[in-house]
């Protein structure tokens, strides 16, 4: 179960990506009528910014699919926005009415939240198609049906299971509403309290991946809060309280853990000062600019738990303090500058600048309490104790430069080869591998054994930090590069015979 929730987090990571996209095209929109000039394309662009937002439910059915499925297939994903369509216009008030004999306006009202929108039912039909594309994929039909074996199976038997999704929502889904806007109206009457309860949990989560599960809740149309999409469109949107569980992260990723990298750059022993440098200074700038913050946390989580408490803390302190002032700002990524000036020119956007300063305190904060805390708890961060980090290794690969495997084969080699060769070394090869995935920061593997990973070797080759769960389950965080590195593995993986 554990490993599941882990694949779905990392699976939601896949539509958020797309979600910078609408950010950026409204924000053209904005900044046009904010200037007050050109109304019609300003228009134009808020509403094709809009547009995406609004088909968040099929962007999470397809992502959630392609991330859950053992290989990232087009006949998943066909078979996901199949599977998609079919439940949510079969269950839409419109089709229903007829199909239960009643006029439209007596349709309980929470169908009409089937729409391209409902996240929750893009999850149920991703995790369908998944399981069917895993388990049909590769099944051989009679000769009569043959041309409907395999991949092509897949759609259908989507199609199918998805009759069944809907005749099961047709009696469940009104309760799930209920409950959901139960829980959103709970912690939206708790206000700032609420928010800082989220922020608390939402970082205690990040080591297992289930962060993304919970923000799903306030960030999108799960619970009626749906704070993004309110944010970006204005549709629903209350100034001063639409961007409550955003705005809190910016002082904290712009500010807090650019200060914690450097508190742990100035504790860190003499001799290991500049190979720390190098790790927090690449952690602190991606933070700051586009709020990937995991490289630095990974750096202290594990060895340094009471580090992350604290960071935890400090993050529900900081979306209280917001939500108290309503001073609000969003994202459609995360809490980076990007965002962050994408929002000063949201017209939903209340003293966004206050989180600046805001942000400017959370930064000596954050500094001294984690000085203290390494200096005094004699705290194991990296580049202290047993916790120093290995000389770093000279790049001798780059780009379109051949080297010669072992086995005679010649392999086109990259500025990501030594590293993706290092860490497929430390994984004990390809053989231990029974899958490899990524998110935003981190390679996910499935292994055959996890006792033979060599982290020493991992770390080496320029990983921040090795986590494993159960016999099987590894994560490598890599950093904001990790695509190409899980891209190079899989190159040598398919290369090796």
């Amino acid at each position: 179960m554990f490993s599941f929730l882990q694949r779905l987090g990392r699976s939601l990571m896949l539509p958020v990506a797309v979600l910078p996209a609408a950010a950026i095209i409204a924000g053209i929109g904005n900044a046009l009528t904010a200037i007050g000039i050109l109304p019609t394309v300003a228009t134009f662009f808020t509403t094709a910014g809009t547009t995406i937002l609004d088909q968040l439910g099929i962007l999470f059915a397809i992502g959630v699919a392609l991330g859950m499925a053992k290989k990232n297939d087009g006949a998943v994903a066909l078979a996901a926005t199949v599977g998609f369509f079919l439940t949510t216009v079969v269950l839409s008030p419109e089709k229903l009415a007829p199909l239960l004999g009643v006029k439209q306006s007596h349709v309980d009202a929470a169908f009409e939240q089937m729409n391209n929108s409902n996240v929750l039912i893009g999850l149920f039909v991703g995790l369908i198609a998944a399981y069917t594309y895993n388990k049909f994929s590769q099944t051989e039909l009679p000769a009569a049906l043959s041309f409907f074996s395999g991949k092509r199976l897949v759609p259908i038997l989507t199609a199918f299971f998805s009759i069944i999704l809907a005749v099961i929502m047709l009696f469940v889904w009104p309760l799930i509403y209920a409950a959901i806007v139960t829980f959103g109206t709970w912690i939206i009457d708790l206000g700032p309290i609420g928010a800082f309860l989220y922020g608390f949990f939402n970082r205690l989560l990040i080591p297992t991946g289930l962060h993304h599960a919970l923000n799903a809740v306030f960030w999108f149309d799960l619970a009626g809060i749906n704070d993004i999409a309110k944010f970006q469109t204005g549709d629903g949107a209350v100034k001063g309280e639409t961007g409550r569980y955003m705005a809190g992260f910016f002082p904290v990723m712009m500010f807090g853990v650019p200060a914690a990298a450097l508190a742990m750059y100035h504790t860190a022993e003499t001799k290991q000062k500049k190979r720390v440098y190098g790790l927090m200074l690449a952690g602190a700038i991606s933070a700051f600019f586009v709020g990937v913050t995991e490289p630095i946390e990974f750096a202290f989580m594990f060895v340094a738990p009471i580090l992350f408490v604290i960071h935890a803390f400090l993050t529900g302190l900081s979306l209280f303090i917001a939500a108290l002032f309503h001073w609000t700002a969003g994202f459609a990524f995360s809490a980076g500058l990007i965002d962050f000036v994408l929002s000063l020119i949201n017209p939903v956007a209340n003293y966004p600048y206050m989180l600046l300063v805001q942000g400017l305190v959370f930064f000596v904060i954050y500094y001294v309490v984690f000085r203290m805390a390494i200096k005094f708890l004699k705290l194991n961060t990296p580049g202290r104790g047993d916790n120093l980090l290995p000389d770093p290794t000279s790049e001798e690969a780059s780009t379109g430069e051949t080297a010669s495997s072992e086995d005679g084969l010649t392999q086109t080699t990259n500025k990501y080869s030594k590293s993706a060769t290092q860490i497929l070394e430390g994984l004990g090869g390809k053989d231990n591998i029974m899958s490899l995935t990524n998110c935003a920061t981190r390679l996910r593997m499935e292994l055959h054994d996890n006792s033979i990973v060599d982290e020493t070797k991992i770390k080496s080759a320029g990983a921040v930090g090795v986590t494993h769960s159960g016999k099987h389950n590894t994560q490598v965080i890599i950093g904001t590069q990790v695509q190409q590195v899980a891209d190079e593995i899989e190159n040598q993986m398919e290369s090796v015979k």
